[in-house]
């Protein structure tokens, strides 16, 4: 990372949490609260759970359920440091914590041995006091899994998610196995700095490994073109954002964006942002505080007014479009 001061770059290293005086656990909770710093505005995620002790007597550092009804374990550790001196592998302790999860049957068996006590534990954070945890889980988890349409695949798979300030060789190497032998496990880098008395992390996802097609987002024409060719789906990383939709002028700074079946609405503005009773901000935290989820799929929950269709919608008719005349 670089500082520009005076037309000058002057570079700013990097620092480890053990010298910010961090533990695992504030991470822990900095990804609790934040869990969107690890996934992306095209997907949606509940946090359940934290410190779930399985029968092993291990304990998971905090489960998830996504848009696709997956349930989902984070795993953080500090640093490499940290890695290396566990006597069991870092990769190898996740797969033993989801292969417990793989025997959760239903929504009310996760609430019950999961959610409901999280809940219990952080409860000056729900709303409906007057519900009992066991409820308010149910509640809340079945309107997640109903609104993503995922009832019909609640844990028909689970996901690992490894985190950490930086990974030793042999975890990545397991990992890259496990992905290319089906497991769905991902491996994300927080990378501290400090700046004066201010701390910034970047955050970097080194697997699994994007295709070498990932990196060619400005010859979107060529990708929609062997789209409407072979079927396939664009992925994640080639998906273009609010800033692409912005240029391409199908939004316009200034249009209305409201949230999927609420009445929330904002004004888009021409940073991408959304602004709100005033308030400048971005659209995926503006959409978690409004349906309370821990990250929200951008482009599918925020409905552009003007035309009553999602964005995720009007992003697709422009590619097709673009497809199409080529």
């Amino acid at each position: 990372m670089y500082k520009i001061q005076a037309n000058k770059a002057v570079k700013v290293d990097e620092v480890t949490f053990s010298e910010l005086q961090m533990l695992e656990s504030d991470i822990e909770e900095l990804l609790r609260s934040n869990i969107d710093m690890v996934c992306d505005e095209e997907e949606s995620m509940l946090i359940v759970g934290r410190q779930v002790r399985n029968a092993q007597h291990g304990r998971s550092d905090l489960t998830a359920v996504d848009n696709n009804g997956n349930i989902v374990l984070i795993e953080i550790k500090r640093d490499r440091k940290d890695i290396e001196s566990r006597k069991e592998a870092f990769e190898f302790q996740a797969i033993r914590y989801a292969a417990s999860y793989a025997k959760i049957v239903d929504s009310e068996d996760l609430v019950s041995k999961i959610y409901a006590p999280y809940i219990e534990k952080y409860r000056s954070e729900f709303e409906h006091q007057s519900l009992t945890s066991s409820e308010l889980g149910n509640r809340k988890l079945n309107e997640f899994l109903q609104v993503n349409g995922a009832e019909n695949n609640f844990n028909k798979n689970q996901k690992v998610v490894l985190v950490a300030s930086e990974f030793d060789e042999q975890t990545l190497s397991a990992v890259a196995w496990l992905n290319r032998n089906g497991v769905n496990m991902s491996c994300y880098k927080l990378i501290p700095f400090k700046i004066h008395d201010e701390v910034y992390i970047n955050v970097e996802k080194l697997l699994p490994l994007a295709d070498y097609e990932d990196y060619y987002v400005n010859f979107l024409e060529k990708s929609s073109s062997s789209i409407k060719k072979t079927g396939k789906k664009l992925s994640r990383q080639r998906l273009p954002k609010i800033d692409s939709l912005l240029e391409w002028g199908v939004v316009q700074a200034g249009d209305l964006i409201i949230a999927k079946d609420r009445d929330e609405e904002a004004t888009l503005l021409s940073n991408g942002n959304v602004e709100v009773n005033g308030v400048e901000q971005s659209m995926q935290k503006w959409l978690k505080d409004i349906y309370g989820w821990s990250s929200v799929q951008t482009y599918v929950f925020a409905i552009h007014k003007q035309t009553g269709k999602s964005l995720s919608k009007i992003r697709e008719e422009y590619m097709d479009k673009l497809a199409e005349e080529i």
